[in-house]
């Protein structure tokens, strides 16, 4: 029996880390070879894309692509971590979120949305020397990260509603750039509108094309819901078909002529005539040469 080799969409549920789907995976499949294109918190659901075997080659590919997310933000207390896992460290009087209008709440999202200069949550998986600064904020380490540019290209009220204790809870949906952190979207919200405000829930529904409404639970996973990495690189890059001879000489490193059909942009996935990831290609001058091969698939 060949080895797996793919992309596997899971929709994560909540109070499991991504690593604990990974290990779930690894035995479900019956593999070491397994890694995901970003992390989401314990707290979070949602899609986590999946490579495993050599198809773990294409998530450099996926990490960096635009996110959709749904979330609840509840106006009136502040916590450590930006989200409900954390301590309460604030909390603003009742009439004070009462007095929030929608006016208001227009203005401040309108004011998080476009590009955007963001500080990540204390709590991230940001490396602050060679650390991850959840892990210092866990030892009790006072962690200053440096803001970032994000992109926020939607940041949209879908209904709000009266919650526990005077707060206010807001249902959102979120488009972003990669590396946007939400939590703080809602962090920096509250503190914007003088009452504080932290992250209840958090859904990743879309990464680039690959959307959840394809993903498997997580008791689902087995090889025959692998995605195969011709499909899955179709999903990020545009289609560059290669003849026998062209899909040889790219398999051994060599620059060829571009391939039979056109595509833009500097980057595409060459597929050889069975339909098969040859690699992921790049324009040199007139010629185009793999910058990533995968193994060639052994037929019987």
């Amino acid at each position: 029996m060949a080895a797996p080799n793919g992309i596997l969409l899971v929709d994560k549920p909540g109070g499991i880390t991504s690593h604990d789907v990974v290990a779930r995976a690894r035995r479900a499949l019956n593999t070491r070879k397994i890694g995901h294109a970003g992390t989401l918190d314990p707290m979070a659901t949602g899609l986590l894309i999946l490579g495993v075997g050599p198809a773990t080659r294409l998530l450099t590919y996926i990490v960096g692509l635009d996110k959709d997310y749904l979330a609840t933000i509840r106006l009136g207390v502040s916590t450590d971590s930006d989200d409900a896992d954390g301590e309460v460290t604030g909390r603003a009087p009742a009439s004070a979120v009462a007095a929030v209008s929608r006016e208001q709440l227009d203005a401040e999202m309108a004011r998080l949305t476009g590009r955007i200069s963001q500080v990540p949550s204390r709590v991230s998986a940001i490396k602050v020397n060679g650390r991850r600064a959840y892990d210092l904020a866990r030892e009790g380490v006072d962690v200053e990260l440096a803001a970032r540019e994000v992109t926020v290209s939607a940041f949209l009220l879908r209904a709000a509603r009266p919650a526990d204790e005077g707060c206010l809870d807001l249902d959102v949906a979120v488009s972003c750039s990669s590396g946007t952190y939400v939590r703080a979207l809602a962090r920096d919200l509250g503190a914007a509108l003088g009452v504080g405000a932290h992250l209840t829930s958090l859904r990743r529904t879309r990464i680039g094309e690959f959307a959840v409404k394809d993903a498997v639970a997580v008791d689902d996973i087995a090889a025959d819901g692998l995605m195969a990495p011709a499909r899955a690189a179709l999903h990020v890059l545009p289609e560059a078909l290669a003849d026998p001879e062209q899909a040889r000489a790219l398999r051994q490193g060599k620059r060829v002529a571009s391939l039979g059909r056109a595509f833009t942009g500097p980057r595409a996935a060459a597929i050889d005539p069975d339909g098969e990831l040859i690699g992921i290609i790049e324009r040199r001058g007139a010629e185009v040469k793999s910058i990533m091969n995968m193994p060639e698939e052994q037929h019987p």
